[in-house]
C-alpha cells in the first residue's frame, strides 16, 4: 500500500518526527501507525543511547502555580537552537501542565505520568528521535503554601517558586519575592537554615583570610563570626536587602504588609552558568 502525504502528516502530527522519518516509518511499517509509531520510537531509544555521554547544558526552564502549589520543571538538550525550537518549548509546557495537575513527590513519579497515551519519559525520548540531540528532565522543583508565586526570567533558563505561610498575598510583592530569588540568588530563608557544611567552609575561608591579612590568632574566630554575620545579610531571603529598596530587608518589605507575613519554601533552577 502506498503512502500518502495524508498518512504522512497525520503521523507527523502524532509523532513530531519531520516528514521523512514518517514515510520511511510508515513504509517499513505498511502504512501501520502503531507499528510506525514503534519504529520512531526505536530510532529515538537508539539516539538516546548513542548519546548518553553527551553534556546536556542548554535548555528550556519552565514554572507554574495551581491550587497552592508551584513548580518549576527544566528540559535541557544539547543547543541553544533546540532550546529555542517551538516544540521543545511546547514539551516542556506540557511536562508542566502535567506536573501541576499531578502533583508529583519526586522526578521519577513525573516521568512516569501519562499524558495522552505515553508516559512523559517516552515523550522526551520521543522528541530526542526528532532532533538528534541528547535531552534529559534535568530539574523538577517544587513548593507547596498559602499564596505560592512564579517567575521565569526571560529567555527560559532561569526560573523561581516561593510559598508564604499566608494566604491572599499580593500579587506584585509575591513576584517581588520571587524575582528577589531569581536575582540574589540565597542560599536559605534565614541562617538557621543555612547548612553546617556551608556555615563552616565559610568561617574557614574568613579565618584564612584574617590570618594572611597578619590578624593575631586569637582573634580569628571573631573576625570569622563577623564575617559569618555578613554572609547572612547577603545569602539569606529574609535578611537580604530589598533589590527594588535597598534601605528595607525582604523580611521588613513582608511585614510591611503583615507583620507575620513570611516565606516558608522556596526553589531555584538556572541553567545559566553563575
Amino acid at each position: 500500500m502506498a503512502v500518502t502525504m495524508a498518512d504522512i502528516s497525520k503521523l507527523r502530527k502524532m509523532s513530531g518526527a519531520g516528514m521523512m522519518d514518517c514515510k520511511n516509518a510508515l513504509e517499513e511499517a505498511n502504512n501501520d501507525f502503531d507499528k510506525a509509531m514503534e519504529i520512531i520510537r526505536k530510532k529515538g531509544q537508539a539516539v538516546a543511547a548513542k548519546r548518553s555521554d553527551r553534556e546536556a547544558s542548554e535548555g528550556c526552564v519552565l514554572a507554574a502555580t495551581a491550587n497552592g502549589f508551584a513548580a518549576i520543571v527544566a528540559l535541557k538538550c544539547e543547543t541553544d537552537f533546540v532550546a529555542k525550537n517551538a516544540d521543545f518549548v511546547a514539551l516542556a509546557q506540557t511536562i508542566l501542565d502535567a506536573t501541576l495537575q499531578n502533583k508529583p513527590a519526586s522526578l521519577d513519579e513525573l516521568l512516569a505520568i501519562k499524558v495522552g497515551g505515553s508516559v512523559i519519559s517516552e515523550l522526551i525520548t520521543d522528541r530526542i528521535g526528532v532532533t538528534g540531540e541528547k535531552m534529559e528532565l534535568g530539574y523538577y522543583e517544587f513548593v507547596n503554601g498559602g499564596s505560592p508565586v512564579a517567575y521565569i526570567h526571560p529567555g527560559n533558563k532561569l526560573a523561581t517558586i516561593a510559598a508564604f505561610n499566608l494566604d491572599n498575598v499580593d500579587a506584585q510583592m509575591g513576584r517581588d519575592v520571587a524575582m528577589q530569588i531569581a536575582a540574589m540568588a540565597p542560599v536559605a530563608i534565614r541562617p538557621d537554615e543555612v547548612p553546617a557544611a556551608v556555615i563552616e567552609k565559610e568561617l574557614e575561608i574568613a579565618r584564612d583570610k584574617a590570618r594572611q591579612a597578619g590578624k593575631p590568632e586569637n582573634l580569628l574566630d571573631k573576625i570569622a563570626e563577623g564575617s559569618l554575620g555578613k554572609y547572612y545579610k547577603e545569602n539569606t531571603l529574609l535578611q537580604q536587602e530589598f533589590v527594588k529598596d535597598n534601605k528595607k530587608t525582604i523580611e521588613q518589605y513582608l511585614q510591611s504588609a503583615n507583620k507575620d507575613l513570611t516565606v516558608t519554601a522556596f526553589k531555584r533552577v538556572t541553567l545559566n552558568l553563575e
